[in-house]
């Protein structure tokens, strides 16, 4: 029986140890980031793969800070065979990489070396990527940088978002690593060396990142806000206080107007000049201080003041 410890943090990650359960190898323990304050009322909330633990019966560990901590200890000492990853939020130290007779494997959601870092699901649709997938590899010192074990390719639909992809990107990783695991057990899996060549970064999501510059094309906006929703969630200034942009489309209408200027405004949306000629049409805002609303409940509401003329920065 083949021995694992499993690494991960968000919702992506719970499918893949699930599938770990239901496949029979032994668990020995789920280490997961610890729980973190979630909402505007700061409610401690445990991370997915923490519930999900739990609910598998499995023991659970949560190391702030994994290098040179008590848990990195309680990891080793329990010796397990495999280290499995899939989203977990911390490098793994030296020490632990070194430590499993089968090594430790990530899987991540990017066709490597394309994309390596935090946020690869995120970047690519920000960057209008047509396609992405899920890279099984072993881990090395280096942040995404081990050996390719397996691959699998699916597309980025025009609709889709970083949830939706999250989703179906979970769905591949763990088909992908049920197929793959007992390569991996048997030693008998590929090695391929990545080519530093063709090497991308998709770093942790900035703040700077989520602010629309409306000197943008429409088409670019519209992937920015597609590939900050459902979180972080694109902004904008209105009236000198943030505005949070959940859903957009590009726009229908040709215009002449500076970019950020309202051109457009309808029942269920308004729209934008971009710095192409076009616009941005918004279907999904939150102004300042208020929650989450369709475009047509805030033009009914908070922005039934909104004219033709008026601007976005």
């Amino acid at each position: 029986m083949t021995k694992i410890v499993f690494m991960g943090t968000p919702a992506f990650s719970a499918p893949i140890l699930r599938m770990l359960h239901e496949e029979g190898y032994e668990i020995l323990a789920v280490v997961t980031q610890p729980d973190r304050p979630v909402g505007r009322k700061k409610v401690l909330t445990p991370p997915p793969v923490k519930e999900e633990a739990i609910a598998l019966g499995l023991q659970v560990i949560q190391p702030e800070k994994l290098r040179g901590s008590q848990e990195l200890e309680q990891i080793l000492a329990l010796a397990p065979d495999l280290v499995v990853t899939a989203a977990f939020g911390q490098i793994l130290p030296k020490q632990l990489l070194e430590s499993p007779r089968l090594g430790c494997i990530n899987v991540h959601a990017s066709l490597l070396p394309a994309y390596r870092g935090g946020a690869p699901i995120h970047q690519a649709i920000i960057d209008g990527q047509a396609k992405t997938g899920v890279t099984i590899m072993y881990m090395a010192e280096k942040l995404d940088a081990g050996d390719i074990i397996s691959q699998r390719e699916i597309a980025i639909e025009d609709t889709d978002n970083t949830g939706t992809m999250f989703d179906k990107l979970s769905v591949v990783g763990r088909e992908l690593l049920k197929e793959t695991m007992p390569s991996i057990i048997a030693g008998t899996n590929e090695r391929i060396v990545q080519d530093e060549a063709l090497v991308t970064y998709a770093g942790n999501i900035s703040r700077e990142q989520e602010l629309i510059d409306w000197n943008e094309e429409a088409r670019a906006l519209y992937n920015q806000v597609r590939g900050l929703h459902p979180w972080p969630v694109a902004y904008t200034t209105f009236e000198g206080a943030n505005f949070k942009i959940w859903w957009a489309k590009v726009g229908g209408s040709a215009t002449n107007a500076a970019p950020g200027e309202v051109v457009k405004i309808a029942k269920d949306h308004f729209e934008v000049a971009t710095g192409d000629g076009s616009t941005l049409a918004l279907y999904d805002v939150q102004p300042a201080g208020k929650k989450r609303m369709t475009a047509e409940e805030f033009l009914r509401g908070t922005g039934s003041k909104l004219q033709i003329g008026d601007r976005f920065e």
